[in-house]
C-alpha cells in the first residue's frame, strides 16, 4: 500500500495557512496578539501539533523575510499589553535580533559551517552507514516516532514548533549522532523561516557549541509533557551525552551601520533579507525597483518546495508593493549570477546607484558582496541601508543574550524613533 503524505493523514488539518503576502502576515498578527501575554507565556513550550497553533504567533516566516518588521509586533504588542505582561513574547522577537547581531559579529562561524557542510556532504559518498542513517532520518525512517513525525511535517509543511526544532536537533546529533551541519542543512533548505542565523546559532546552541559545555537533550518525559501526550514512553534517546566541542575560536567584528542614502536617483533593489521596501530610510523614491531570490543558494542540496514557494511569493507580493507605492516598474531579476544580472541591468538602465536593504550574514549577503565589486569596477555603487532595530540592537549581541535582553526597555523606549 502506498504510504499516505502527512497532510493526507491529517485530513482535518485546520491549521493556519503560510500565505507569503503582508496582508497574510499583518492579519495573523492582528489575531494573535491579544494572546501574546499570559496565554503565549503559560502555553507557548506546548507542541500540540500543526492543526492546533493558537498558543504560538507563527509570524516567523514573514518576519524572517521581513513582510512584517519586528518593529511592527513590538509597537503592536506594547498597544494591547504591557512590557512587563508581554514579556516573553517581546522577548522571543529580540531573541531573532540576537542571533543576527551575533553572527554579524562573529561571521567565521558562518564561513565554518558552509565549509564543513560540503565536506560532510563528501563523507556522505563514502561512507556507507553515515548515509544509511541520513536517509533514514531525512525520509522519516528512524523509527522514533516523535522524530519520524516533525521530519515528515517539516518537508511537507515548511514549519516546526520551536520546542520540536530543539528536541528533533537533540535527538539528531546525540541520539542518531550526525553531524549538526547536515541537520542544519535539513532545516535551512525546508523551513519557511529558514534563516542563516537563526537556524545556525540554535544547531550549534544545542549541540553545546554556542554556549561552550552547555547542550540541550531531549528527554522522553520532556516530550510527552510538552506534546500533550501526543508521543509518549520509550523512544531510545541518549541518556546525558557530551556536549560536543570545538578548538577554533571566532574573530569579533564591529557591528554594521550600514551605508547612508543621499537622495541621489537610484534603482532599489529588493531581497528575501528584505520585503518592507516602502519603509526603508531611503530619502526619495527610486525611478526603478528590482528583485533578485537568493534561495537556491542555501545549500548545495535541493531545496523544499514549500521554503521556494514562499520566497517566490514574498518576492512577488514586495515587488507588486513598491510599485504601487513608488509608481514606477519592478522586476524580477535572473537569479543565477547576481553579479551579472546587476551589471547588465545598471547599464542598460543607465543606473549609476543601485539601494538595497542591509543583508546580515548569509547567501544573500555573499551575492551582493560579489556584485558590489564588480559593479565598482563599472562605476555603479551598491549601498545597503539598515534599519533602527538592527542598528540599535544587534552591537548588544556580541556574548549571551542576557547582555541583550538587559538592553529591552531602553530599547523598546527608542521604538518611536525607529
Amino acid at each position: 500500500m502506498e504510504q499516505m503524505s502527512f497532510l493526507e493523514e491529517n485530513d482535518a488539518l485546520d491549521t493556519l495557512e503560510f500565505t507569503p503576502t503582508r496582508a497574510a502576515g499583518l492579519k495573523r498578527l492582528e489575531a494573535f496578539i491579544p494572546y501574546s501575554a499570559g496565554a503565549y507565556a503559560s502555553k507557548r513550550n506546548f507542541d500540540f501539533g500543526p492543526n492546533q497553533r493558537s498558543n504560538i504567533s507563527c509570524l516567523s516566516p514573514w518576519v524572517r523575510h521581513r513582510l512584517v518588521s519586528e518593529t511592527e509586533i513590538l509597537k503592536e504588542t506594547l498597544k494591547q499589553h504591557s512590557l512587563r505582561s508581554a514579556e516573553k513574547f517581546i522577548q522571543e522577537v529580540y531573541w531573532r535580533a540576537y542571533f543576527k547581531g551575533w553572527l554579524e559579529q562573529k561571521p567565521d562561524v558562518w564561513f565554518w559551517y558552509k565549509k564543513d557542510l560540503k565536506s560532510v556532504i563528501r563523507q556522505l559518498e563514502k561512507d556507507g552507514r553515515l548515509n544509511q542513517r541520513y536517509e533514514e532520518a531525512v525520509s522519516a525512517q528512524t523509527g522514533i516516532d516523535a522524530f519520524d513525525f516533525w521530519a515528515r511535517e517539516l518537508v511537507e509543511t515548511g514549519y516546526l514548533h520551536n520546542h520540536a526544532r530543539m528536541w528533533f536537533a537533540s535527538i539528531w546529533v546525540f541520539t542518531l549522532q550526525l553531524p549538526w551541519e547536515l541537520g542544519a542543512d535539513f532545516f535551512y533548505r525546508h523551513l519557511l523561516d529558514g534563516d542563516p542565523a537563526s537556524n545556525t546559532c540554535s544547531w550549534r546552541w544545542v549541540s553545546g557549541l554556542h554556549t561552550k559545555g552547555k547542550n540541550y537533550a531531549a528527554r522522553a518525559s520532556n516530550i510527552a509533557k510538552f506534546t500533550d501526550g501526543r508521543f509518549a514512553g520509550h523512544m531510545g534517546l541518549a541518556s546525558d551525552p557530551l556536549p560536543l566541542t570545538e578548538e577554533r575560536e571566532p574573530r569579533l567584528v564591529p557591528a554594521p551601520t550600514g551605508d547612508k542614502h543621499e537622495g541621489e536617483d537610484f534603482a532599489l533593489l529588493i531581497t528575501e533579507e528584505d520585503g518592507l521596501p516602502e519603509t526603508l530610510p531611503i530619502h526619495s523614491k527610486p525611478d526603478q525597483v528590482i528583485g533578485l531570490l537568493a534561495t537556491e543558494r542555501r545549500s548545495p542540496l535541493e531545496i523544499g518546495q514549500p521554503a521556494r514557494e514562499f520566497a517566490k511569493g514574498a518576492m512577488a507580493d514586495a515587488l507588486q508593493r513598491a510599485q504601487t507605492v513608488f509608481e514606477c516598474p519592478a522586476d524580477l531579476l535572473d537569479g543565477a549570477d547576481w553579479s551579472q544580472s546587476l551589471l547588465e541591468y545598471a547599464q542598460a538602465n543607465s543606473v549609476k546607484t543601485i539601494v538595497t536593504a542591509y543583508a546580515p550574514v548569509g547567501p544573500v549577503a555573499s551575492a551582493l558582496r560579489e556584485a558590489k565589486n564588480i559593479l565598482a569596477e563599472n562605476d555603479i555603487r551598491l549601498l545597503q541601508v539598515m534599519r533602527a532595530h538592527d542598528v540599535s540592537s544587534w552591537p548588544h549581541a556580541t556574548r549571551g543574550f542576557f547582555k541583550l535582553k538587559k538592553q529591552i526597555p531602553k530599547l523598546i523606549e527608542s521604538l518611536d524613533n525607529s
